[in-house]
């Protein structure tokens, strides 16, 4: 069984933004979650992370939950909608109390702030502090920002099941990062760090794209006084060029209607076989029937928390 929560305790989830259909990159995600789950005897929940309403696509929820249904994925209990739950991020608001301020900058301001950093930092949009203590002259409010302690340098880190130790200094790295957004919407790292906490997520399971945004959402877990989950980030699919697989980068929907045997065939073993479970199933039941014990197998060898 693994270092992280026991059987009786496991809770995990898969969490996808309607944007459109799920592509294969999405899939794993999903196959990964789900089956980390099943190994553990645990509970696995759906949550449509629908809080980005400029991004949503009518309909893609329902693909989304169809899609899942048909690849033989079934959630525990009802799926959630992030789009029904601002009410509690406005009472973790609240919470926050005098660690949250309104900035005016834009990204562009930011950005051309740090034109004279070099190495990481230029890799990053920092946010270089200019309205911690009250907005700079002639600026309006735009978004809200969660002030990262500056001393002693806020260094977060934890123990990846898959990545293993990873440490991140937020003051340096960071800065103080927005929770709600010039346009309204909520952030996702608050968002997210507020679900999890409100459903009694204990185990993380997702893509290795998320993995730098983890420390930001371990300092929100901190300061709203919330149970850290456990967190495994497996790797992500990319494109010929070295993308990450996405809608903004092409990705096209692997649910298309077709039956359930080219659905395995064209869908569920490739995505097995990226995640390094090579499976000869003839049928969905035969597939996950093979599927769960060979997540197991991939966790023994790959993960260093497996005990």
């Amino acid at each position: 069984m693994s270092a992280g929560n026991s059987a009786a305790n496991y809770v995990g989830r898969f969490a996808p933004s309607p944007t459109g259909p799920l592509h294969i990159g999405s899939l794993v995600a999903a196959m990964a979650s789900y089956l980390d789950a099943k190994v553990h005897h645990g509970q696995w929940l759906v949550r449509i992370e629908d809080v980005d309403g400029d991004r949503n696509v009518a309909g893609a929820d329902a693909h989304i939950l169809a899609s899942l249904q048909r690849c033989g994925m079934a959630w525990d209990g009802d799926v959630t909608w992030q789009s029904r739950r601002t009410g509690l991020y406005d009472a973790a608001l609240r919470q926050l109390g005098d660690l949250v301020y309104p900035c005016g900058c834009s990204r562009r301001e930011i950005a051309d702030s740090q034109l004279s950093l070099t190495g990481r930092q230029a890799q990053a949009l920092i946010y270089p502090g200019t309205c911690r203590h009250g907005l700079a002259p002639g600026k309006t409010a735009r978004a809200l920002r969660l002030k990262v302690p500056q001393s002693p340098p806020c260094v977060i880190a934890f123990e990846d099941r898959w990545a293993g130790h990873i440490s991140q200094d937020l003051t340096d790295e960071v800065g103080d990062f927005v929770i709600k957004r010039a346009d309204g919407f909520w952030a996702y790292q608050l968002a997210v760090v507020v679900d999890d906490g409100a459903q009694g997520i204990t185990d993380i399971v997702r893509g290795a794209d998320l993995l730098d945004s983890t420390p930001r959402q371990l300092y929100l877990q901190q300061v709203l006084g919330l149970p850290q989950p456990t967190y495994l980030h497996v790797p992500v699919v990319v494109n010929s060029v070295g993308e990450k697989l996405s809608k903004q980068t092409g990705a096209q929907a692997f649910d298309t209607g077709a039956a359930p045997a080219d659905l395995l065939q064209q869908a569920l073993l490739p995505a097995a076989r990226f995640l390094g479970m090579a499976l000869t199933a003839g049928s969905l039941d035969d597939f996950w029937r093979q599927a769960v014990p060979a997540w197991e197998n991939v966790l023994k060898d790959t993960c260093a928390s497996w005990r």
